[in-house]
């Protein structure tokens, strides 16, 4: 599948857009501080994206902490690719949330951040609860389809690290959820659809910038509500 980037003006809008939805959100957040919390032990653990770190993903970590979860960042800092961190070290950030839930946990990832959350609960589906991948690329033809594409190979060079894309597009064995936006302006939004028919994955549009899909009060909604799905799940 050949897909190219974003156009120019989707790309050079995204930014400021970003701002617009953390403004929209501001108005939304008394509201959706109203939805209902979680009586369970349910721990989260929240994955930025590249070049992001856990202070960008601050906002939703605290609101999903004001709605009972036990919530955290990575504690991996910047993410700038598989080279900036180890496997052990993921998961040692893991255990501390394994402990304080269920002894399993939900990831959310923010478009690389949402690859790493797939690849987490692939290899270790019996402690991850859902994947929920907020504009994470993970489709055929990602490669060529994002404006971030030549940074991420400059900084990890090693060939180790080049995504399979067959293997990148298979969903892990867990529920997962796809949330993206058409108006995505750094990776083409058909790269983070999950194609295919399984009962288990479920795919969400909003409306949006990729930059600001952490700070989106739709994706903010949708997060409490797949949360809250697996709650009742286990009930």
């Amino acid at each position: 599948m050949s897909l190219k980037p974003p156009n120019i003006a989707l790309a050079l809008s995204d930014g400021p857009r970003a701002l617009a939805d953390a403004a929209v959100l501001n108005l939304a957040a008394p509201l959706l501080r109203k939805l209902p919390k979680t009586r369970r032990r349910h721990s989260v653990m929240v994955i930025p994206g590249f070049l992001g770190d856990d202070r960008g993903n601050g906002p939703l970590i605290r609101f999903l902490r004001h709605q009972g979860y036990t919530a955290s960042g990575w504690g991996q800092g910047r993410n700038l690719g598989p080279e900036s961190f180890t496997e052990d070290s993921l998961r040692g950030a893991l255990e501390p949330l394994l402990e304080a839930g269920d002894g399993m946990v939900t990831l959310i990832g923010h478009s690389l951040g949402g690859i790493y959350a797939r690849e987490i609960a692939r290899m270790q589906p019996d402690i991850i609860h859902q994947v929920i991948t907020l504009g994470s690329p993970f489709g055929r033809g990602h490669q060529d389809a994002s404006h971030a594409s030549r940074l991420y190979q400059r900084l990890n060079p090693n060939p180790d690290n080049r995504d399979d894309d067959d293997r990148l597009n298979t969903p892990p064995p867990v529920p997962t959820t796809a949330i993206f936006t058409k108006a995505d302006g750094v990776v083409n939004w058909k790269t983070s659809l999950q194609w295919g028919d399984d009962h288990d994955v479920h795919n969400i549009q909003v409306p949006g910038s990729h930059i600001g899909l952490n700070v989106n009060a739709a994706v903010w909604f949708w997060v409490a509500k797949k949360l809250a799905e697996v709650d009742s799940r286990l009930a």
